[in-house]
């Protein structure tokens, strides 16, 4: 794969650049900076949006008829790797690569016009109400009920680690219409709006000291049937499609940053030239590189209309895996001062402690929230049982 730039693809790493320079105020970038997740606050990652939404870059990978850029594999890279080395932050996934990617393959044409407009300018935040007590990686076991009721569904029962659902006003959520039968063929995809009657959120703090996950808890919820993406009853194939965008990488970009700084901790505290250690970052350093290529082929896939198929599982494995190698190295390289817990220094503008050296001041929450990472989104044993049927025929 020529992964060297045409003059016309330098020409737009350089508008791009001009726009990031512009665009990204040191606000937004320190955001970007100090996150401690992919999961960063709407009052952070919203007025990035809507910069990126004027401008008409906020969605490269769907469709031009849906708001997409029209962009080849090779300007998605650019883009991503541009936002990444400037320190942009994140958008919330759960909209734009999730929810939004699934009602262009499944919704009806009235969803389309209704919610598609609204996940592009940050109208809507979106949750995810997937896993429940009972139901992690093994997802199809889900029990929270959705009976009939006329033109409402009436829902009870309660989803866990629900990313941002203290922000958010809308979610997509999995429910059970049917109790006989395989698990997976009584299961329904329904989109509600928080702020029904019944709904409870209920914070989970993380080891990493983040509010970033919740319980919600549902209580004779009433859903209108409108909100329901597909057929009754056959919900986990448009859940399966879903889980494909949101595994399917796009990784490589903030690994590599993440690598630059292991690095330059490693320099600062002088273990850079510590022979296991130089090692162990070569290593991480050729599992970024296989991912990179690898991505490639998806966004390659992606311009031509094809969804990720099973190499989402790759990407979410490698990916996910090559993360915690590097959170680990970041741990190792910085020894004392990998310190748990600096709240104030995880605040943009706030004052931060001068405690030890400025790169630690988040180094380990990052680690213990990404630890989760080979967890959320399926399983990584999971995923390779997903390539072991899909792709080696096992």
């Amino acid at each position: 794969m020529d992964l060297s730039l045409t003059d016309d693809e330098r020409a737009f790493q350089e508008e791009v650049r001009a726009f990031i320079d512009e665009a990204l105020t040191p606000d937004l970038q320190a955001a970007g900076r100090l996150a401690t997740s992919v999961f960063i606050d709407p009052e952070c990652s919203l007025p990035w949006q809507r910069k990126l939404h004027a401008k008409g870059w906020v969605v490269p990978t769907w469709p031009v008829e849906y708001g997409g850029t029209g962009w080849g594999e090779m300007k998605r890279a650019i883009f991503a790797a541009e936002c990444a080395r400037a320190g942009a932050p994140s958008l919330a996934p759960q909209g734009l690569r999730m929810v939004g990617p699934c009602l262009i393959g499944y919704g009806t044409p009235e969803q389309k016009a209704f919610y598609l407009p609204r996940i592009l300018s940050g109208e809507d935040f979106w949750c995810q109400g997937y896993s429940e007590p009972g139901a992690g990686s093994d997802l199809a076991s889900l029990q929270m009920r959705a009976d009939s009721d006329g033109d409402d569904y009436i829902l009870n029962g309660s989803k866990i680690w629900t990313t941002h659902a203290q922000f958010a006003n809308r979610m997509f959520a999995l429910v059970r219409t049917r109790f006989e039968g395989k698990p997976q063929q009584g299961i329904t995809f329904l989109l509600l709006e928080m702020d029904t009657p019944g709904i409870t959120v209920k914070p989970i703090i993380t080891l990493a000291g983040d509010h970033e996950v919740n319980q919600v808890f549902f209580d004779d919820v009433r859903v209108p049937k409108s909100g329901r993406v597909g057929e009754e009853n056959k919900g986990w194939t448009v859940a399966k499609y879903l889980l494909e965008f949101e595994r399917g990488g796009g990784s490589a970009p903030g690994l590599k940053v993440s690598l630059a700084r292991v690095r330059a901790m490693a320099a600062a505290e002088g273990v850079a030239g510590e022979r296991a250690f130089a090692g162990r970052l070569a290593a991480a350093e050729i599992a970024v590189e296989a991912i990179e290529i690898t991505e490639h082929r998806v966004l390659a896939a992606l311009s031509e209309g094809r969804n990720p198929g099973p190499a989402s599982s790759m990407l979410k494995t490698q990916g996910t895996e090559a993360m915690q190698r590097i959170d680990e190295l970041a741990i190792e390289a910085l020894g004392r001062y990998a310190w748990v817990d600096q709240p104030l220094a995880r605040r943009p503008g706030a004052n931060t402690p001068h405690v030890g050296p400025a790169h630690g001041l988040v180094t380990m929450a990052r680690y213990l929230n990404n630890r989760a990472g080979s967890i959320y989104g399926g399983s990584n044993e999971i995923q390779r049982d997903i390539m072991a049927r899909l792709i080696l025929g096992v």
